[in-house]
């Protein structure tokens, strides 16, 4: 659910057509599967960098699709602060023996190993 502040921004038509043509975009690139985990459907466009009252206005972060992925539902809820208020909300992370915490993100697990 969109915060109060930016319910006017996603209620817009600049970006309804930016986030249609986003989805066109990715479907025609890999079918619009998941950015994320590439196995199920995209559901939603997430912007990677986090939208703020500061932000919202700025079409080179708000309207800018490099600063986009689409995303199934699973993975958008893994991302802090998007899972909140789901009943099937699983936890970002474990903590080991010493208290550190361990990520159960996907998205933090990807190894960019050579």
């Amino acid at each position: 659910m969109a915060k109060e502040w930016a319910k006017s921004f996603y209620n817009s038509k600049r970006w309804q057509k930016c986030r249609d043509s986003y989805i066109a975009h990715r479907i025609s690139v890999d079918g619009g599967v998941c950015e994320e985990c590439g196995r199920q459907q995209g559901y939603i466009v997430h912007h990677t960098v986090a939208l703020t009252p500061d932000n919202i206005n700025n079409a080179d972060i708000s309207l800018n699709h490099e600063m986009m992925k689409y995303v199934c539902k699973d993975c958008h809820d893994q991302y802090e602060g998007h899972g909140v208020g789901h009943s099937k909300v699983k936890p970002l992370c474990i903590f080991d023996a010493d208290g550190q915490p361990i990520s159960l993100r996907e998205v933090d697990r990807k190894c960019n190993c050579t």
